[in-house]
């Protein structure tokens, strides 16, 4: 810890200064150190010095304070469990800091709540209380690098630095050519979360068991009334995802094990041409036949499955052909003469223009400015997440669903008013497009503006590049490849452009390394000083631009650069 700030003014609890005087870069450093060596432990199948890093972690001042810092920093600091605290101001948060112990610790049943869900029916969610979710992040902090380093590589979903989009390209790169399988298998587990066998967690799960344990049975309350829990992980733990993935880990190596022996069975010429790709609970599994998938795949999947206590659906499980289509994780997959596309679903799509009808609706009364608030952030957040793919005529097709809804939005507020006037006060020029819904607003500064709807059809059709399978973002060696992505998305946005462009001025142009000039024509990389993966922040006082070659370089030799010019050996 350091000391706390000088000079301050008013007067200041001594937990609440503790508090503030906590010294955040230095407690996340130490807890990256201990995940990096977990990581290696558990290469090494060291699994003895793997329980000895992790319990070393989860008793640390550093993991605590910042698990802390978590669970009062989420969206869900707001909500609190059967015990109705929550750690809303820093002497509290200071004194729970404290309380987080493993010995004598006896976790309080879970607050059971529902939420909507697309269908219809309603989602039970599990609430834990804030001392149970920040002992739940405390751990992950310790579980996590192992998860991490054991994963399947075809696994996406409730993992840091992965996305949909790459399950998505994993998914082009395995259909799109001619010799690719034709058939798929999707797959549909029946209550994964809540059917999870509680004995395989604990025989499986390296953690400590009985806190697990205590987590697994703690049950939940109900309308007063407490309810068992003998099976599944609850929706609404911060360590359930992870517990969940990690079940479904080993699918990919059980599908390769049996297909081997098939292999050799056959001859070596053989390609069964199975593959799964899977993010969180839904996944898919590549094949050459329907008849390969339904008398071979789906035992495999089936036994594996049964072994977590957990089956498939039968009504949601299909095989489908490739030609005919199908849908996952929001995209439609299909080939039309040889050629894979892969679009937006029209469920997705549809809901979404219902979302942004009942948006409108429902803001009958809001001023122009106002309904634009409310809309560009969905706007934007849809289109970006479908910018990878064949998305352009549906992107045209969504503004102009929006443009009507408007247009009849602005006509009902001026029913007095004919439709040049109405024109001209809402839709006007703005770049090359003439109708544009366009309003006013004010800033917190006084200042009026002249927000300008955003329209889906202005987002650029990028590919996305995959992330490296093995790609580890807890293990050191993968510093350098998770800067060159973190560079990559920075040059697509224009905030990140905005950065790049501040720290190349305050090099003046040139690299750090051989003081040289970095150009358009030479590249850049970008370097943290301090890797993240040791617990650097991702700020621009934490980075330089070096020249891809002195970027290697650097890794290479363990080169320390300092801002702005000089260069240390040994780091």
């Amino acid at each position: 810890m350091t000391e706390g700030p000088q000079g301050a003014t008013g007067a200041v609890s001594g937990q609440e200064e503790s508090w503030f005087a906590i010294d955040w870069q230095r407690a996340n450093g130490l807890v990256k150190r201990l995940q990096a060596r977990i990581v290696k432990a558990t290469q090494a199948g060291r699994w003895g010095k793997v329980k000895a890093l992790q319990r070393l972690l989860t008793r640390s001042f550093s993991a605590k304070a910042l698990a802390v810092r978590r669970v009062t920093e989420n969206q869900g600091k707001r909500t609190s469990g059967v015990d109705g605290q929550l750690w809303a101001n820093p002497p509290r948060k200071r004194q729970a800091i404290d309380e987080l112990r493993s010995r004598g610790y006896c976790p309080q049943p879970l607050k059971r709540i529902y939420i909507p869900k697309r269908n219809g029916k309603q989602r039970p969610l599990s609430i834990p209380t804030m001392k149970d979710r920040a002992m739940q992040a405390l751990h992950l902090m310790a579980l996590q690098p192992v998860a991490e380093t054991t994963a399947d590589p075809c696994s996406f979903g409730f993992r840091p630095a992965r996305q949909v989009a790459d399950a998505v390209e994993r998914c082009f790169s395995l259909l799109s050519r001619q010799d690719s399988p034709q058939w798929v298998l999707e797959a549909d587990i029946e209550a994964c979360f809540d059917r999870i066998d509680h004995d395989w967690l604990l025989q499986h799960i390296p953690m400590e068991k009985t806190i697990l344990r205590q987590w697994l049975k703690v049950g939940y309350l109900e309308k007063g009334n407490w309810w068992p829990t003998a099976e599944g992980t609850p929706q609404g733990g911060i360590i359930s995802p992870v517990l969940a993935n990690m079940a479904l880990d080993g699918l990919a190596k059980e599908l390769a094990t049996y297909f081997a022996k098939c292999r050799k069975r056959a001859n070596r010429g053989f390609n069964p041409k199975v593959h799964l790709v899977r993010y969180a609970d839904d996944f898919i599994i590549t094949g050459i036949s329907r008849q390969q998938l339904d008398e071979q795949v789906k035992p495999v999947v089936c036994d594996f499955l049964s072994k977590r206590g957990l089956r498939l659906s039968e009504s949601k499980t299909k095989l489908t052909a490739i030609t005919e289509g199908f849908d996952f994780l929001g995209f439609t997959f299909r080939k039309f003469n040889g050629k894979l596309l892969i679009k937006p679903a029209k469920k997705s799509l549809l809901t979404f223009v219902r979302s942004m009808r009942q948006l409108i609706k429902a803001h009958k009364a809001a001023s122009a400015g106002e309904l634009i608030a409310y809309l560009n952030p969905k706007i934007k957040g849809w289109a970006y997440f479908y910018r990878h793919v064949c998305s352009s005529k549906t992107f045209h097709w969504l503004d102009a669903q929006l443009f009507r809804c408007l247009w009849r939005w602005a006509l009902r507020r001026h029913r007095k008013k004919g439709k040049r006037w109405v024109r001209q006060k809402y839709f006007r020029r703005h770049g090359r497009r003439n109708w544009t819904f366009s309003g006013q607003a004010i800033k917190a500064n006084g200042q009026t503006i002249e927000p300008h709807l955003f329209y889906a059809s202005d987002v650029k059709i990028r590919r996305h590049v995959r992330i490296k399978e093995a790609a580890n973002p807890f293990d050191t060696r993968w510093e350098e490849y998770f800067e060159h992505r973190l560079t990559e998305r920075m040059k697509a946005t224009f905030r990140g452009r905005e950065q790049l462009s501040y720290l190349w001025r305050e090099q003046t142009g040139r690299c750090p390394v051989c003081s040289e000039y970095s150009t358009d024509q030479t590249g850049w990389h970008n370097h943290h000083i301090q890797p993240r993966v040791l617990g650097g922040a991702d700020t621009s006082e934490n980075r330089v631009l070096l020249h891809p070659d002195c970027h290697r370089k650097v890794h290479g030799l363990g080169l320390t650069v300092e801002k702005p010019r000089l260069v240390k050996a040994g780091r």
